[in-house]
Order: structure tokens, then C-alpha cells, then sequence
């Protein structure tokens, strides 16, 4: 049976549209595909300005006529734009997106705004295995690197998930067991970091801090299946979030399969987080700010909030991989540095906001 040819868009009331097909029901904010809308233009925008900027500037005309493979008046930008700039761009916006579709489901599986990946010791967990692969192991193929990342970051989740595990799994305890987690990890890294080789060890460092610098097609090709599959198994489940607002009581009520689902959303959360610590070490408060920038714009509801925030965390990382490099040119800043100066207010506000002070 073609199902598309019964699927129906209804409009309700106020701001809801509704997409109703024979298996899949499913509802958005009537704002967001104007907001998707902005934040792709935007985002392309930005990758144009960010491609063309550097020791050897390119025109933003010339940046679209080399990708789109049409000729140009200097045969050097080829060179410059699709070998060294467009994949470090690419990578710093599939980053930002992985980061903030993790940082939501987060918040959703824990039911605290305040939480994301880094902060519940998943990404510490990605950082200590690839650090642990940096430093020891230095002769693995980079292609291995998103695997060890996401073997750290699912062990630490599966820890976390055990221990707080009695009769079920309590949001509180998650959070709670996964910051212990995160300073254990944390411990374990500033140990190898210090007995390390010398020259090991400073690759580990500035992967740590947080960067984009010098990445490849080889890291953006290695790092996109775990995008895809992630992110859009993420979207699926997204409708599931909305019910785990509600409590587990509620959401067993409605037939929610509570436990599969959350092992499920938390899967793709630590899928997402520590392949994308992986390809740019640790870029901090992305994932915390992301999902609240989206729910001030489409609102709650989960169907339009991943991808909003998915499309408003990469465009955060491709800014700030432009501003770092702009700001104390020809001294580039990591990108991680420049979201934690203006993740660490944002989160304090929110910590201030939220206890009503």
C-alpha cells in the first residue's frame, strides 16, 4: 500500500502543523520551517565568508564558482578552497550539529535543561579514549580515532546507566553518577597528558582544547556516517522525547516503552557526542547552548527542536572556528576556546535563571 498517497497536513488551532500518515503522526511548530529556512542560509552564508578568509583571501564569488567546479581567474583557489578550507568548514558544521543534536537529547532523557554530554562525563569518556589512542597508540590510523572516542563514551554511558540504575532509570541519578563519572575521566586524561611523550602529548593538548585546525576530507568522510546514522535515528526518536517530559509514570501510561527508548535516545546522544569529540576534541557548551537558542525560537516540542537545534549548533561552530581565526590573526584560536568564553556566561545565566534568583 502507497502510504504517502494517504498521508494528510492539517493545520490546528494556534501554531501546530500536523503530518499524519497510515504508521507515523507527528506535529511542528508553524515556525519552524521559516527558522530551518533562516539558519540554512545563514549557516551557508557564514562556510562562504569562512571559506574565503585566511593568509590567502578568496573572493566569496570565486569561493561558490571553485566549489560549484565552474572556472575562476586564478587557478590557486582550487587549491585553497576545496583542499584546505571547505573541509575544515564542513567539519566544524557537522561538529556544531552532532554536538547539539547530542546536548538535546540529553536534556530530554534527563529532563534538565541544564545537562548536556559534556557535563554527565560522556564527552570526558570520549576524550580519555582518544587521548589514551593519541598518546599511546600513535601510529593507528586516524580513521579509528571516532571508534575509540565512541567505545570511551558508550563504556562511561553504560557505567553511569548501571549505576544509577534502581528499579529504573531516575534522570537525578544519571546526572548525579554521570559529573562522578566526568571527574574521574578527567583524572585519567590529565594523568596521561602528563606521563606521555612529549611530542604526543602536545597533539593531545591542542586536540583537547578544541579544534577544527587542519582537518581533512579523510576526517570529514570518517566522521559523517556517525552524523547520519545518528542524526537522523535521533529525529525518528525525537517524537518519544515528548513523552518523557510527561514522566515516567505518564509516559508508561501511553504505552511508552520507557527504558528501550531511553537506551535508545542515549545510544545516539553518546554516538553523536564522541564521534564528534573525536574529530575536534572537546568544543564545550555547544551542546548546551544549542537546544535552549532553539527552544527560545520553535518552542518545546521535540519534532522541530532537534533539528533547529542541530542547524543552530553548526552554525555556532562554524562562527566561532571564523572568529577565532579572524580575531588575533594570524594567531588562530581553537574554536573550543572561543564557544567556552561565551558558553561559561551563557551557562551561568541559566543557572541563575533557573533558580529563580
Amino acid at each position: 500500500m502507497d502510504y504517502l498517497t494517504k498521508s494528510s497536513v492539517t493545520k490546528e488551532p494556534f501554531q501546530w502543523l500536523v503530518f499524519r500518515t497510515a504508521r507515523l503522526s507527528f506535529r511542528l511548530d508553524r515556525r519552524v520551517p521559516k527558522i530551518l529556512l533562516g539558519l540554512i542560509l545563514a549557516t551557508i552564508a557564514a562556510m562562504i565568508w569562512s571559506v574565503g578568509q585566511g593568509e590567502y583571501p578568496v573572493p566569496p564569488l570565486d569561493v561558490v564558482r571553485t566549489i560549484l567546479g565552474l572556472p575562476t581567474d586564478n587557478p590557486d583557489y582550487e587549491f585553497v578552497v576545496n583542499t584546505l578550507r571547505l573541509p575544515r568548514t564542513l567539519v566544524a558544521w557537522g561538529v556544531g550539529m552532532a554536538l547539539a543534536i547530542a546536548g538535546t537529547l540529553t536534556q530530554g532523557i534527563t529532563r534538565n535543561p541544564l545537562a548536556s554530554p559534556g557535563i554527565i562525563g560522556v564527552n570526558a569518556g570520549a576524550a580519555l579514549a582518544a587521548v589514551t589512542l593519541i598518546v599511546v597508540f600513535p601510529s593507528v590510523p586516524i580513521a579509528i580515532l571516532p571508534l575509540a572516542a565512541f567505545g570511551g563514551a558508550l563504556t562511561v554511558a553504560i557505567l553511569i546507566y548501571l549505576l544509577a540504575w534502581q528499579g529504573g532509570s531516575s534522570p537525578v541519578r544519571l546526572i548525579l553518577v554521570g559529573i562522578g563519572f566526568s571527574l574521574i575521566a578527567g583524572a585519567l586524561t590529565d594523568i596521561m597528558v602528563t606521563f606521555g611523550n612529549i611530542n604526543n602529548v602536545s597533539q593531545a593538548l591542542v586536540w583537547l582544547a578544541g579544534s577544527v585546525y587542519g582537518r581533512s576530507w579523510e576526517q570529514a568522510i570518517a566522521f559523517t556516517p556517525w552524523l547520519i546514522v545518528f542524526g537522523l535515528l535521533s529525529l525518528l526518536l525525537s517524537r518519544e522525547l515528548n513523552a518523557l517530559q510527561l514522566g515516567d509514570d505518564v509516559a508508561r501510561s501511553l504505552g511508552s516503552r520507557l527504558e528501550w527508548q531511553r537506551g535508545w535516545l542515549l545510544l545516539s546522544a553518546v554516538a553523536l557526542s564522541g564521534s564528534a569529540v573525536a574529530t575536534a576534541g572537546s568544543i564545550g557548551f555547544v551542546g548546551l547552548m544549542s537546544p535552549h537558542i532553539a527552544r527560545q525560537l520553535v518552542g518545546p516540542s521535540h519534532e522541530g527542536l532537534v533539528p533547529v537545534a542541530a542547524l543552530t549548533g553548526g552554525l555556532v561552530v562554524v562562527a566561532a572556528d571564523l572568529i577565532g581565526r579572524l580575531l588575533f590573526a594570524p594567531i588562530e584560536l581553537p574554536c573550543g576556546i572561543v564557544t567556552a568564553v561565551i558558553g561559561a556566561p551563557y551557562f551561568l545565566c541559566l543557572l541563575v535563571r533557573d533558580r529563580g534568583l
